[in-house]
Order: structure tokens, then sequence, then C-alpha cells
């Protein structure tokens, strides 16, 4: 085949079968006999093949892509969520490919219609806060839909997530049983998930009739330890006796504990700390830092098992997976553990 591109035929010639056999060995290799699949895939590494997804899509209607909308391909959350969509998927015979909407609404209905266009066989989404467009093109897809990150009550097709209006609030009724009075709210990039943890935030304190708006310090730039610094020193600079603070997530939470300390500010008996995620650098910051557990890993990998069962025909027993969370309680908000 020196100097001219292999195809299916060619294979399906040298390996003495036909080519709906080197296809179904290729796509659902579990129905062709091993020593028929090592005779195939002897003569592709011999040939140098390479199968054309296109002509597959033509063929089949659908392609063997799974695709994956996230908002940031550096955010560790996100990170540990494509771990678990490839801990299962690596296992399949399914490609996923990755696509970064950057929080941007109208750089998802591009994407989706780059994805629909190629035929997948479904679609991994993040969130339920999609443009009207977005949504239309979803529910028109000719695939499964899983959205992830987020529970909701009218889910396009399939959901897995938490409440995270439910974390925030209970993250804050913490701290308020802990003693303190005067909880801030630290935030960074402010998407829609965020704003639901702003407002769990606000009603924990409303229950308690603690809230005052003056504690809430936002802004639209991305999140960094270095940002949480800034954004503690803005909220002292107020002096409005803020004695802890519930920060949108663990970046944020970690810069406040660096400033905490480069003031001498005693964490946590005169200010408490609270974070989001609950990252790995929490358990081991000194104090360790108090946080809302997700099951971000878990979350992958349900959400493209649910999906890989609805593309193969089989019946998904919930369509909504709610996987909660754990508020992890550490040093950084006990504020009742002073030695007498």
């Amino acid at each position: 085949m020196s100097g001219k591109r292999a195809k299916l035929s060619d294979v399906a010639r040298a390996a003495g079968v036909s080519a709906a056999t080197v296809s179904r060995a290729l796509r659902k290799p579990e129905l062709v006999s091993p020593a028929v699949r090592e005779r195939i895939q002897h003569v592709i590494e011999e040939f140098g093949y390479v199968a054309n997804p296109a002509a597959r899509a033509l063929a089949s209607a659908r392609t063997d892509v799974i695709g994956i909308l996230v908002p940031s391909l550096t955010n560790n959350v996100f990170a540990d969520v494509l771990r678990g969509i490839y801990t299962v998927a690596e296992t399949r015979r399914y490609e996923v490919q990755l696509a970064n909407t950057r929080y941007s609404n109208l750089e998802e209905e591009n994407l989706l219609r780059v994805f629909l266009s190629q035929k997948p066989a479904g679609l991994i989404v993040t969130g339920i806060d999609q443009s009207a467009a977005s949504r239309a093109l979803l529910k028109n897809a000719d695939c499964p839909i899983v959205q992830i990150m987020e529970t909701g009550d009218e889910p396009i097709e399939m959901i897995v997530g938490f409440s995270h209006r439910q974390g925030a609030y209970q993250a804050t009724q913490h701290l308020i049983s802990q003693g303190y009075r005067r909880i801030a709210f630290l935030g960074a990039r402010m998407d829609q998930r965020t704003q639901r943890r702003l407002d769990g935030y606000c009603e924990a304190l409303r229950t308690q009739g603690l809230f005052d708006e003056r504690l809430i310090v936002t802004t639209p730039r991305a999140s960094t330890v270095t940002l949480g610094c800034e954004l503690l020193t803005k909220l002292l600079d107020k002096d409005l006796c803020a004695d802890a603070v519930f920060c949108n997530n663990d970046d944020l939470a970690l810069g406040v504990l660096f400033e905490c300390q480069r003031r001498r500010i005693d964490v946590p008996h005169e200010f408490g700390i609270c974070g989001f995620n609950d990252l790995e650098m929490m358990a081991v910051a000194n104090p360790p830092i108090t946080s809302v557990r997700t099951y971000r890993q878990e979350m992958g990998e349900c959400a493209v098992r649910m999906l890989i069962d609805r593309i193969e025909g089989r019946p998904v027993e919930r369509g909504l997976v709610d996987l909660g969370f754990e508020l992890i309680v550490r040093q950084s908000t006990q504020k009742q553990s002073k030695a007498s």
C-alpha cells in the first residue's frame, strides 16, 4: 500500500473477510471472533489504515464521538469531571472530543452547531443556563444529551449534579452556628452557578436577620488565589467588622487565608473562612480550610455511563441524578475551639 491511502475494502481483502466484518470489528468488536479481530488488526497495522469517521457517519448516521462542552479546561473542578468521563469512556469504543465554551453562551451555540454537524453519538454539556438557541439545538439533537454540574426541574433530557444554592446555604448556616455574625461573601467570575451560591448565602443570613449587602464583594474576573487576597483587602478596607467569609470557590478561600496570615488575623478565632468544592489544598492548608465537597469525578463517570446506556439502547433508571454535597468542617471555621 506504499504511496496510497488504505481503504476499508483494502483491509477486508487482505484479511480475507467482508468490508462489513471489518466495520463491525472496529465498531462493535465483541461481535467478531477473537481470531478474526486479530487478523484484521494485523492488517490495519500493516497498512496504516485509519478509519474515516465522516464516511462512517454517512453510513450509520452517527459517529462514535461523545462531545463534551465545558466552560474551562484549566479549572481543577472541570479537570476532575473530565477525569471521571475518561475513566469510563476509555474502556469503551467511544472517542471523547472536548470543547471549551469559555463561559460564553455565544461560543456554546457555535460549538454545539459544529458538534451536531458531525453527528456525535451523544453530548455532555455543562449547566442548565443555555441560551434559547442552544436549548433549541439540544432539544432537536438526534443524539442523547446529559447536562452536568447542576440539578434542575426542566432538564433537556438527562442531568447529573447537585444544588449549588443548597451547598452555599448549608455552609453559611455552619458559619452562623459557630458564632460568626458578620459573614461576607467573596465571589469571582459570577457565572450562573456562582450566582446560585450567592443566593444560598443570602437566604441563610436573611433567615437569621444577619444579611448586610455591603458584605458582598464580587468581580467578573477569573478566580485565582491572588484574587482572594485582593478581595479580602477590599472587604477589610470597607471597615464593616466582618468576622468570617464564605468564598464561592477554594482558590479565593486560600487567598483569604494567606492575606489573613499576612495581616496577623487569627483564623478561626478572629476570622472564619469557608470555601467551595473541597479541592486537595483545603485539607493541607494551615489551618485546614472548611469547604463544601462536591463529587466531580463521580459526576463525570455517572454522566458518561448514562449517555452510553442511552446510546446503546439500554434503559436509564434515573434521568435526574442528584449526587449531593458534603460540608467538610475543618479548623478554619471552628471559632469555639480556642482553649480557655
